[in-house]
């Protein structure tokens, strides 16, 4: 057999977890797990050639079912207020019946890079046993040759087991769905999940909790960079554009979701994308839409009418519909994932309560306290019990992913922009002209239109003014914008109703950063919104 194609590679596997397994195919390429998808029954073919496939009752993250062991490793560096703890007896357990759950099956081993930086990127093997979850990863992660695949040394395990059921009282879980890391072992298992996001985001969890040690800056964002060799950052929520906007035909994309920030530049962790689909637009978003109509491409949970023809608007399945596909369906997209530093970073939050402006330049005190926040409004209908506007605050834009302390990453983010001079915006894709049920979504041709007057540089030559609450500043006018999109006072019918809307956004924000108030100095502390003016 060829060393690419179906092989069993026991004397290459761990025989404490897999020697009960029968069969391996190992490495095998898009079209063969492709082809072993369709052929196991694992999903449906679309009218334009993606893979069709649906997960169940979980079509998203399990965030409650996620959890770190507790260790020697992680006993004073994980910040346990955000992660859940598994005892070492707990795991152990696990460990062993997950080595007897694979006795028999049939399993997909995929050998990748974690990280495009050569300095930085760790060797991952990841295990499945659904051919499309090893397709998902292998789009997902970065893809080495096979001569580097022979010289590797795994440096982290993934072993993703959707037919596993855990047993809480002897595994120490919340349910049967459990995802565990143990940092120290650099092993994670998953169990009773078949959402294929599962893997990367275990994936990234490890890269935030090892980087740092390595003066890297682990981050939950996109990236791109223009013509000129000028690199942006986008970090933001979901719901917020940070994939939509990244995804700029003018400019080169770099990676969608996950990237490292060290001396030598930026650097993707991934090898792809992972899209939400839900309302996609060929006319807002035409390279994603093209993606989503390829051969090959992953549509997990996305509705196909009586033709197999995607529909994009039909929720019946879930809101969080997925495309995953490799970088290069994306034209423009970066073969390295690798490029300089930072020229701007962007803040994007979709707030509903139609308070924050279009942009706004932060100072790099106010910067790390956005940061540290991580503010993004829920609105009305999109979860049951909520029936207006609710803040979510999810420090570094990805709190779910940050094993340390949020100041470790707040840190590095502010000792970068000094050292750069990177400029830092917050970008409001959410609502103006009112809260949401009563103003309106910003326009995504507004939000092009700052994004490209900032990244090109034409904000340098405008003047700005000072937000009264929030202390940021506020660009007056923008070429090809009238000037009262700016202001979002200015847009609402009754100024007075702005007014206390913004008060109440800035009590909130208040409130919220009270518990990163011992960590950091006061330039940060007294960077936030002004409460009671």
């Amino acid at each position: 057999m060829r060393e690419e194609g179906r092989i069993n590679p026991q004397n290459r596997l761990d025989p404490d977890l897999f020697g009960a397994a029968e069969v391996a195919f190992c490495n095998l390429n898009q079209a063969e797990l492709y082809e072993q998808a369709i052929r196991r029954g694992e999903g449906e073919i679309t009218f334009d050639g993606a893979l069709r496939v649906l997960t169940g009752q979980h079509t998203g993250r399990s965030a409650n079912d996620k959890f770190t062991v507790r260790d020697a490793t992680t006993e004073n560096t994980v910040w346990w207020d955000n992660n859940a703890a598994m005892s070492e007896e707990h795991f152990a357990r696990l460990k062993a019946d997950f080595a007897a759950h694979m006795k028999g099956k049939t399993l997909f081993v995929q050998d990748l890079y974690g990280g495009a930086d050569p300095d930085y990127r760790i060797h991952v093997r990841v295990v499945t046993e659904n051919a499309w979850h090893a397709l998902f990863i292998r789009y997902l992660l970065r893809r080495p040759s096979m001569e580097e695949v022979a010289r590797f040394t795994h440096e982290l395990t993934v072993i993703d087991l959707p037919s596993f059921k855990a047993d809480p009282a002897r595994h120490g879980t919340r349910s049967s769905t459990v995802i565990a890391l143990n940092l120290s072992q650099r092993l994670v298992l998953i169990g009773d999940t078949s959402y294929a996001g599962e893997m990367k985001k275990s994936v990234f969890t490890t890269l935030n909790f090892l980087l740092p040690e390595q003066g890297v800056l682990p981050m939950h964002c996109s990236a791109n960079v223009g013509g000129k060799g000028d690199v942006a950052l986008f970090f933001g929520l979901s719901g917020t554009g940070k994939t939509t906007l990244s995804s700029d035909p003018e400019r080169m994309l770099i990676g969608d979701d996950e990237h490292g920030w060290s001396d030598n530049g930026i650097f993707n962790f991934e090898g792809g994308c992972y899209a939400k689909t839900i309302r996609l637009s060929a006319a807002a978003e035409p390279e994603i839409w093209q993606a989503c109509h390829t051969w090959g491409t992953i549509l997990e949970n996305v509705v196909m009418d009586d033709m197999r023809r995607p529909d994009f608007d039909d929720a019946r399945y879930t809101e969080n519909g997925r495309a995953a596909y490799p970088l290069n369906y994306i034209p423009h997209a970066s073969e390295l994932g690798m490029a300089g530093q930072p020229d701007n970073v962007i803040f994007l939050t979709a707030d509903a309560f139609g308070v924050l402006p279009p942009i706004a330049r932060l100072s790099p005190a106010q910067a790390m306290y956005h940061f540290l926040s991580g503010y993004t409004a829920k609105v009305a209908g999109t979860e049951k019990g909520i029936t207006e506007p609710e803040a979510t605050f999810s420090t570094c834009f990805g709190a779910p992913f940050m094993p340390r302390h949020p100041s470790v990453y707040g840190n590095m983010l502010r000792d970068r922009l000094h050292k750069t001079g990177a400029t830092c915006w917050l970008v409001n894709t959410g609502w103006t002209g009112g809260p949401y049920g009563e103003g309106h979504r910003m326009p995504i041709n507004v939000t092009r239109t700052l994004l490209h007057a900032a990244l090109e540089g034409q904000l340098k030559r405008v003047s700005f003014r000072k937000d009264p609450v929030f202390g940021f500043e506020v660009p007056e006018t923008v070429p090809g914008l009238e000037e009262n999109v700016l202001d979002p006072r200015s847009t609402w019918s009754d100024p007075a109703r702005y007014d206390e809307q913004a008060r109440r956004l800035a009590s909130m924000f208040h409130d919220n950063f009270a518990r990163f108030a011992d960590v950091v100095d006061d330039e940060v502390r007294n960077a936030g919104p002004l409460v009671g003016i």
